[in-house]
């Protein structure tokens, strides 16, 4: 008997290596630039994705394949709510010295960062870089022989340094990040001594947009990775080898629901999985268990991935109607089709629903959620996140009535079989 104590899956984390599964294509790009480091280049990588599509699980796995096959010393920083440089460059030695805890090279590190370190904590067990102010803005703008300085130190012990700066948000409108950023790269790349080291970005499509606009040039200086969604078999592939860690199984049936609620998205699919784990009582998840799961795990999903002020509009009575019968629209080819045109829309609204049509229309742009569509004519609309396209459908299931389930359950096994019999 499987235990219940605790879920195979690990929503809002990245994925665990033994959980990674396809983006062969991705780490193989990852792998050879870091291969490429460890000779003594200087290379650069900028991820991209949509939100929930597994940027930061890619680049732990990348960073594991750099640290066993190819020497390096791998740093994954997640930069979340910082808009300074001299808290990224504090929060980088930071992850380098918690990092080397238990690690053979620890000590020289701490020789490295010097009187900076401190214990921190009950019975100090804990360490962090404690650097002034005014050694930290230094250390800014001497960042490049700081790190040259870094691997000279590690000596033997690495080949070079991968460092991955993750979830950019809060610098990517940042003109003085932009400028550092490409100064930073230009001193390494011009350096009389080389530097082996993997620079790897990692964000939205946007937020390189935002940098580029800033600085040009990092347009070309970084070469850009980007991560699709989870194919079919790969996100069945995650539901198994997840459930089968702790001897559950999965009816076929179960298997196309996960699939297809999932989107694509590894976020959504341990999301759902999650649930749907919690809800299954006799260790084999059926399609009853799989759909419940979904309508569960929807307004987690919600309130977890979806902005706030998206989340609170698309919450209102008021367009609450609207969503039930426009969410479907966009995704009856199983969400490979983000596009509508406004008669779509009307034709699916009764009377009342179509006279405030505009206002949800032009409140949805105004959010980001949709932009115009050209392409498909006057009134053409495209969801300009896919993630926001997956949540509406499932927000539209969550409201249905539980005795529907089983009917949502047909119509997505129909589709499922066009789609595989059109291969």
């Amino acid at each position: 008997m499987a235990t219940k104590e605790y879920s195979p899956f690990t929503p809002g984390v990245p994925v665990p290596v033994d959980f990674f599964v396809g983006r062969s294509r991705e780490v193989e790009e990852i792998a050879a630039k870091a291969g490429a480091a460890a000779t003594g280049r200087l290379e650069r990588a900028f991820v991209i994705g949509e939100r929930g599509i597994g940027k930061s699980s890619l680049c732990h796995y990348a960073a594991m394949v750099a640290e066993e096959h190819h020497k390096l010393l791998s740093l994954h920083v997640f930069l979340g709510g910082v808009s300074s440089l001299d808290e990224m460059v504090r929060r980088i030695f930071e992850r380098l010295l918690k990092d080397s805890i238990d690690r053979p090279w620890h000590q020289k590190v701490r020789d490295f960062l010097g009187n900076h370190v401190r214990q921190v904590g009950l019975f100090g067990i804990t360490v962090e870089f404690g650097a002034p102010a005014q050694e930290l803005k230094q250390l800014v703008w001497d960042f490049v022989p700081a790190v040259r300085n870094l691997v000279k130190a590690l000596g033997e012990a690495k080949k070079g340094l991968m460092l991955i700066l993750d979830d950019l948000n809060g610098l990517a409108a940042s003109l003085e990040f932009a400028n550092w950023l490409k100064s930073q790269v230009d001193e390494m790349a011009t350096g009389r001594e080389p530097i082996p080291m993997l620079l790897v970005l990692v964000g939205l499509p946007e937020r390189r947009s935002q940098l580029v606009q800033l600085q040009p040039s990092l347009g070309r200086v970084f070469d850009v990775v980007e991560i699709g969604r989870l194919t079919q078999d790969e996100t069945k592939e995650l539901f198994h080898r997840a459930l089968e860690r702790v001897q559950v199984k999965l009816e076929p049936v179960a298997a196309d629901v996960l699939w297809w609620f999932s989107g694509g998205f590894p976020a959504l699919a341990h999301e759902i999985g999650d649930a749907t784990f919690k809800v299954d009582s006799d260790n084999l998840i059926d399609g009853k268990d799989a759909y419940t799961g979904v309508v569960l795990a929807a307004d987690v999903i919600g309130r977890k991935y979806i902005e706030p002020q998206v989340f609170a509009a698309i919450r209102s009575e008021r367009y609450r109607s609207i969503l039930r019968k426009l969410a479907p629209l966009p995704l009856l080819s199983g969400f490979t089709q983000t596009e509508f045109t406004r008669k779509q829309a009307a034709a699916s609204l009764d009377e009342t629903e179509k006279r405030v049509l505009d206002n949800f229309l032009g409140k949805m742009k105004q959010l980001g959620v949709l932009t115009s569509a050209a392409d498909l004519g006057s009134g053409g609309y495209r969801f300009a996140s896919a993630l926001h396209c997956v949540y509406f459908w499932l927000e539209a299931q969550r409201a249905k009535e539980q005795r529907q389930l089983p009917l949502i359950g047909a119509a997505i096994q129909r589709a499922a079989a066009r789609r595989l019999a059109k291969g």
